[in-house]
């Protein structure tokens, strides 16, 4: 298993390769009357839900730009293909975002879209573990680079442990399940979407502690290529979404599920996507957690990069959320 410096220079290296077949997208869109055109790259994650939200009732239309949404598997991904040029805007998560930061890429922060701190480990009955500190020596599979590996850095920390005492098997989301079901690791922290399917394949031997000690933020980022139009027209637009998301809870949940086209189940969107706080700020509460992020990156992966306040203000940019909504910008 590569130890952390290792781990750490193939994620900057994702992070700062350029994409072969990066285009950047024309300011307008001829064919839509003149309107500006954006790209957006989300995630299959609730916490991006408004924008499944704004596609499944073309709320872009609506708001006056044409917009062309990919969806990416992770937030990490939709970071790429904004870093890559790909998307002038990503759904992504605070960890990411934070180690962008880091490594110098030219980014912007501009909302704080969602909430969401209802984590589980993981685990098997024939493991015993029943508390965290029971990990010690343990095997623990976690994708990293995303907010999830930050979610096991702080269960870990709840019990005095860090990830030296721990072997951390890097593994993609929908590995983890598969993982503990073939005996491979002892526990795993993973994305919500992927609980119900480890405790189908894990029956009787599946095992799980709730964990509430991280509060993951999905995040909309923009890139070099965002235009300050454009960027609050997609600002306008996803509060446009949160607001049908608040009055019609249920309809919201179908739009979602219809929009994932398959990658969602009902019964996870119908269970997890209430548990999700929506609602774009930019808070004293999210700088505090970038700035926390960033001393733990910096200390657990090597990372370049200054991580105090000053350093990672200046990546936020609260202009075109302060344009649409002022109350929603308390961050000074």
């Amino acid at each position: 298993m590569p130890g952390p410096r290792a781990v750490a220079a193939v994620l900057l290296a994702s992070l700062l390769s350029p994409f072969a077949t990066a285009c950047a997208p024309s300011a307008t869109d001829p064919a839509g009357g003149g309107r500006p055109a954006v790209t957006v790259a989300a995630s299959d994650h609730l916490g991006g839900a408004p924008v499944y939200v704004a596609e499944e009732g073309d709320l872009w239309s609506t708001e006056g730009i044409e917009a062309a949404v990919t969806t990416q598997p992770t937030g990490r991904d939709a970071l790429n293909a904004v870093l890559g040029g790909q998307a002038q805007f990503g759904v992504v998560g605070d960890l990411p975002a934070v180690t962008a930061a880091l490594g110098g890429r030219e980014l912007r922060i501009v909302a704080d879209l969602s909430r969401f701190s209802d984590w589980r480990l993981l685990t098997r009955t024939d493991r015993q573990i029943t508390a965290f500190a029971a990990l010690k020596g343990r095997k623990v599979g976690v994708p990293r680079g995303t907010n999830v590996e930050y979610a096991l850095s702080r269960m870990l920390a709840s019990a005095q442990l860090t990830a030296a005492d721990v072997t951390v098997v890097n593994l993609a989301p929908n590995q983890v399940t598969s993982a503990l079901a073939r005996g491979d690791i002892d526990a795993g922290v993973t994305f919500p979407s992927f609980y119900d399917a480890a405790r189908t394949a894990l029956g009787g031997s599946y095992a799980e502690l709730p964990f509430t000690g991280y509060t993951a933020r999905t995040l909309l980022v923009a890139g070099p290529s965002a235009s300050e139009e454009g960027t609050t027209s997609v600002l306008r637009t996803l509060l446009r979404a949160q607001r049908e998301l608040g009055a019609d809870p249920a309809g919201a949940r179908r739009a979602v599920l219809a929009q994932s086209k398959g990658a969602l189940q009902a019964a996870y969107v119908d269970t997890f996507q209430p548990r999700y706080a929506y609602g774009a700020t930019l808070s004293p509460e999210l700088l505090a957690q970038l700035e926390e992020e960033a001393a733990w990156a910096k200390a657990a992966q090597n990372l370049p990069g200054a991580a105090d306040r000053a350093a990672l203000l200046r990546f936020l940019d609260s202009g075109p959320l302060t344009a649409v909504d002022p109350a929603a910008v308390t961050v000074r």
